[in-house]
């Protein structure tokens, strides 16, 4: 991999305890949606060096026409999302990448079903956006399951793709409305083969992609497999901290 010092450009909310950080894109970057990168940040002032506590891997939300690169995480109370929090724009960091395996296939007219829960969404957003910029001819459907509207990270962006491409399909589901202050009108529930069986209707030969915290996606691959989804036409990636 290629290593790139870039600058942090603005960081947003974008869902509840969820945040986005647009870096500068190098001259000559190239990487396919759903590839991910290395992000270290500097060491603060006064503490010992130590690459590895400032280091977190992240798949790219951002598609690769766009002009910025850009990640997205929950901020929970790590020593390294403490640190990616408090940066100014403007802050160097360090960029290895891009790598990963979790790309769509290179047969365009094959289609593709994305499963993800939570944070899980982000490679699934890179390759919505590029296939929308590219009016590509492949049918996408995102299962996407969140506790709450509030925690869905890229919801509205989701939903407004949905409507730009009449390839793409989205069904959004949330397993603790009970808990949540926003009205929600879609699907409830965890997601199981019922849903994923929704989501494959009308759609011949397709691949599945999981991604997510690994307890749902083990439970995952093991519900499509007892539907009889063969393993090789599964691709998975488990987020890890996030």
């Amino acid at each position: 991999m290629s290593t790139y010092t870039v600058a942090l450009k603005a960081s947003r909310e974008v869902a509840d305890r969820t945040m986005a950080f647009h870096f500068e894109k190098p001259d000559g970057f190239t990487f396919k949606p759903g590839q991910a990168v290395d992000i270290t940040l500097p060491t603060p002032a006064g503490a010992p060096a130590s690459r590895d506590a400032l280091l977190h891997t992240f798949s790219l939300v951002s598609a690769p026409f766009q002009d910025d690169l850009v990640i997205a995480t929950r901020m929970r109370d790590s020593a390294f999302k403490r640190a990616l929090g408090a940066l100014p724009a403007g802050t160097k960091v360090t960029l290895d990448g891009a790598a990963g395996s979790l790309t769509l296939s290179s047969k365009s007219t094959r289609p593709a079903i994305f499963l993800a829960g939570g944070i899980g969404i982000t490679p699934f957003v890179s390759m919505l956006q590029q296939a929308a910029h590219d009016k590509s001819p492949r049918h996408l459907v995102l299962l996407y399951s969140n506790r709450r509207p509030e925690d869905a990270a890229f919801l509205d962006e989701l939903t407004q793709l949905s409507q730009r491409n009449s390839n793409f399909r989205l069904i959004a589901t949330m397993t603790q409305m009970d808990a949540s202050q926003q009205p929600w009108s879609g699907e409830t529930g965890l997601i199981d083969a019922a849903k994923i069986k929704l989501a494959s209707e009308g759609l011949a030969d397709p691949i599945h992609y999981l991604a997510g915290p690994p307890g749902m996606v083990e439970a995952l691959r093991e519900t499509l497999e007892e539907a009889g989804v063969d393993e090789d036409d599964i691709r998975s990636e488990e987020f890890f901290g996030y």
